[in-house]
């Protein structure tokens, strides 16, 4: 008699250790993005419908100066791990702190643009750099 394969994963440390080698630094990042959001006691991204009012938290991918309406306005792009969302600040050319990179808490009212999630002129924390 052959020995029956075995079907079951291994598991504790040596199975989380393949599994974060396997894993996309992107995945990997996303997973710690959603894991933080929830520690903060924030809504997730993808949770968020229109007209609601939330409380987010993500990184900046992007920031950009894009008039709207003749009118400056500096737009981001957060991602919380499970979903993009548009920030927008309007009449603003530029904000110190608001760059690429940095993670921050929003909160404000949801509408939907376009078929996205955006957020215009909400209260916000910049989260401290050590934290990152």
């Amino acid at each position: 008699m052959s020995a029956a394969p075995r079907t079951e994963k291994p598991v504790g440390r040596f199975r989380r250790m393949l599994d974060r080698l396997s894993t996309s630094q992107e995945e990997l990042e996303s997973v710690e993005l959603q894991e933080d959001s929830a520690a903060s006691g924030c809504t997730r991204i993808s949770d968020c419908s229109d007209r609601q009012i939330v409380k987010v938290t993500g990184t900046l991918r992007t920031v950009t100066l894009r008039p709207r309406a003749g009118v400056p306005a500096l737009e981001a792009e957060l991602f919380d791990g499970t979903a993009p969302l548009d920030v927008v600040w309007l009449g603003r050319r530029s904000i110190v702190g608001i760059e690429p990179g940095r993670k921050l808490i929003a909160s404000g009212r949801i509408s939907m643009s376009h078929g996205r999630r955006v957020l215009f002129n909400p209260k916000y924390e910049l989260r401290p750099l050590g934290q990152e």
